[in-house]
């Protein structure tokens, strides 16, 4: 599919984003963020398919191969230098995403789910785990989630830089001082690059979480720190996910 192509992931750095929640705000985040910094970025998930200013309804979280690589053409053709994916445990599993070189790839973290699928725990997880094990560059930067309990398995099987997060855990990104409200989260971050101060107007623990996550994998690429966290903290929510409702 790749071939047939010509080979469009070769022209981008690729972002995939891994996980059993938050990849799809993950994403967004991440997307907004490089769209801050002036790179035109392509998105691929379970929300919707944008290519550069171009929305497409989403099939599926990760496309079939021959879509898929259709997609990062058209993503190449539009002047696209990056793609931001939702990888899920089916695509891993199914090789959708073989031979795709990631630039970076990030775990948000692992609960029970898709076990129709997968079997148990150990096999859904050892599908996550592809995408750090085969497809991340050896170049590239595994960005991972130290609050886990598989991050150390997962960190281990990486042969790419690793930068952890956590909101409570020995981390190279630590959230600090976190304040939540119904107005949004605030919170310090503790980085390889500096302190850096967010204020999201997404809600939510978790959601800490997601920034931090999406603040490194950004950072990942050298995006400038305070343009990179004024990019996360313009969005103010993802369709269908934790929406706010005016009433």
């Amino acid at each position: 599919a790749s071939a047939l192509a010509g080979h469009p992931a070769r022209a981008l750095d690729l972002i995939g984003v891994t996980g059993t929640n938050g990849k799809t705000t993950t994403a967004f985040l991440i997307e907004a963020a490089l769209r801050q910094a002036g790179i035109p970025t392509g998105l691929l998930g379970t929300v919707q398919y944008r290519i550069a200013d171009r929305q497409i309804e989403a099939s599926r979280t990760t496309p079939e191969s021959a879509d898929l690589h259709a997609l990062f053409r058209a993503m190449v053709e539009a002047g696209c230098r990056v793609a931001v994916l939702e990888v899920s445990s089916h695509s891993l599993a199914l090789k959708r995403v073989f031979g795709c070189p990631f630039r970076v790839a990030v775990f948000t973290n692992l609960t029970r789910d898709h076990l129709d699928f997968h079997g148990d725990m150990d096999s859904y997880f050892a599908a996550k785990r592809l995408l750090f094990s085969e497809n991340l560059r050896a170049d590239g930067t595994a960005v991972i989630n130290a609050d886990d309990d598989r991050a150390r398995e997962l960190a281990a099987s990486t042969r790419a830089r690793v930068w952890t997060y956590s909101l409570s855990r020995p981390a190279d990104f630590l959230a600090e001082d976190v304040q939540l409200s119904l107005e949004g989260t605030r919170f310090s971050v503790r980085s390889p690059l500096g302190r850096l101060e967010v204020v999201s107007p997404l809600l939510g623990r978790f959601n800490v979480e997601n920034l931090l996550a999406a603040l490194a994998a950004t950072l990942a690429l050298d995006v400038d720190p305070v343009t990179a966290v004024r990019g996360l903290t313009s969005v103010a929510g993802v369709p269908g996910r934790l929406e706010r409702v005016p009433t």
